[in-house]
């Protein structure tokens, strides 16, 4: 029987919608407590396993070898995560930042937060984003339920939408930038856009607000991309287009090779317990040998690159082209290796290669740091993320007002880095079916949302005691 689709707009002038957008203002407040606190507790973590707890056994600083065990408990604990708790710990990274699919069901989460942690708590190279975007998205459905176990498969959607609004908002500093990537991801547009960005938007707003007294009471900080202190560029040249072009297309070359290892490799790590581990112990054999060769800190190479990106663009003159050509190889090999069997997010990652890139291109002549800084970003995000837009915007909020004024080279970078990997990439797979009872949108309801399903991928390995009991 086939069914009216309906109205956009209507729904949109209907008081069952006003009364989702208050209950979009009242879950915000929880998730946004909860995605600031998830932030806190993997820096806290990330200072007492690298700094604390070397000092506490003896040793005066961090020794060079620290990572090798650290990243093989990394490994243990993911693997076993991910083979035995219900769920997939979140999506694979190596398919890119993913969006759609029902939310991840409440047994689920706890698998999310785990893998997370223990990603991105000990080293692996990868960023909180997709955990966040899974938890805000998972307790915004819930909250649905708990509220009315009957509710409409489209108000639980546009829940967990908003939830994942406000919990990717704590990440970015900016309810605006957080909403643009998970629009973009998602792929809404048209009148049900209005539908689902509206209490995202409110609910990102209210959360803001939370951020804010959570900072001042606990004195933790904010999170914020924009980089104080960088040196100013000045007006773009004819050079800087051509080198647009170069960057781009060197971008896709490298960001695709990243991808492709990532893809190789995940058949082979993802859910075996002890290849997730030998695959740790790569990611700090790779962090060591760039320290020992170079006299640097592990934690270039280590971590997503969050916090390290600031440090690189302001200090890059510390940096010699030899230390970031090996930066490069590292932090990349380190990448797809992590992509390949560990749970978090694709885009500090991108982020942090594509700047490191982009100083090593400044080196030669007719280029200056800052647009080389920005095309880097924008072109890698472009190759390894696969939202131009975003990319764009990522680059020029990162560098605050010279962002504005490299904006044209980056989007011409951005562009071809884009087309180019288009070419260079395979075509991503088509996202396992779900099971019956994952309650797919009936016809006409909104579509998904920019939250990560939650069900178990096909070729997710089961335990043998699990196939007899089937048959």
């Amino acid at each position: 029987m086939t069914t009216t689709p309906p109205d956009p707009a209507a729904l949109l002038r209907s008081r069952s919608y006003l009364v989702l957008l208050a209950l979009a203002a009242i879950i915000g407040v929880p998730i946004s407590a909860v995605a600031y606190g998830f932030l806190a507790l993997v820096g806290k973590l990330q200072q007492w396993v690298y700094t604390d707890l070397p000092k506490g056994l003896g040793f005066h600083g961090t020794p060079l070898w620290w990572p090798l065990p650290v990243l093989a408990l990394a490994g243990l604990l993911v693997g076993l995560t991910l083979r035995h708790l219900p769920g997939t710990g979140g999506h694979s990274p190596a398919d890119g930042l993913q969006a759609g699919g029902p939310p991840p069901a409440l047994a689920d989460l706890p698998g999310v937060v785990l893998a997370a942690l223990a990603t991105l708590s000990l080293g692996v190279v990868l960023g909180p984003e997709a955990p966040l975007i899974a938890l805000g998205g998972g307790l915004g459905a819930c909250a649905v339920r708990l509220a009315r176990k009957d509710a409409p498969p489209q108000v639980t959607t546009m829940m967990a939408a908003a939830g994942s609004f406000t919990a990717i908002s704590t990440l970015f500093g900016s309810p605006l930038l957080g909403a643009f990537l998970l629009m973009e991801a998602a792929g809404i547009s048209g009148a049900t856009l209005e539908l689902v960005l509206v209490p995202g938007l409110l609910a990102s707003g209210i959360g803001s607000l939370i951020f804010i007294g959570l900072d001042n009471w606990t004195g933790l900080g904010t999170f914020s991309l924009s980089i104080p202190g960088l040196p100013h560029t000045g007006p773009l040249t004819g050079a800087d287009f051509g080198w647009a072009l170069v960057i781009g297309v060197a971008a896709a070359l490298l960001g695709s090779g990243i991808r492709r290892l990532a893809l190789a490799l995940r058949p082979h790590v993802e859910y075996r317990v002890l290849a997730t581990v030998v695959a740790g112990l790569a990611v700090a054999g790779l962090a060591i040998g760039y320290a020992a060769g170079t006299g640097k800190k592990a934690s270039d190479v280590l971590f997503s690159g969050q916090a390290a990106l600031g440090p690189l663009i302001v200090h890059s003159a510390g940096y010699t082209l030899g230390a970031l050509l090996l930066l490069l190889v590292c932090k990349g090999l380190a990448y797809s290796v992590s992509m390949s069997g560990f749970r978090g997010g694709p885009v500090f990652p991108a982020m942090f290669i594509g700047a490191a890139g982009g100083i090593a291109l400044s080196h030669l002549p007719g280029l200056e740091l800052i647009p080389a800084t920005a095309m880097g970003i924008g072109a890698m995000c472009a190759v390894l993320l696969r939202l131009p837009m975003t990319s764009v915007l990522l680059a020029t909020v990162l560098l605050t007002s010279d962002g504005l004024s490299v904006m044209p080279v980056v989007i011409v970078a951005v562009v071809v880095a884009y087309v180019a990997s288009a070419w260079l990439i395979p075509a991503p797979r088509p996202a396992p079916a779900g099971p019956p009872s994952a309650g797919p949108s009936a016809a006409g309801s909104v579509p998904a949302v920019p939250v990560p399903a939650g069900q178990d991928r096909a070729d997710k390995p089961q335990d043998r005691e699990d196939e007899t009991d089937q048959a």
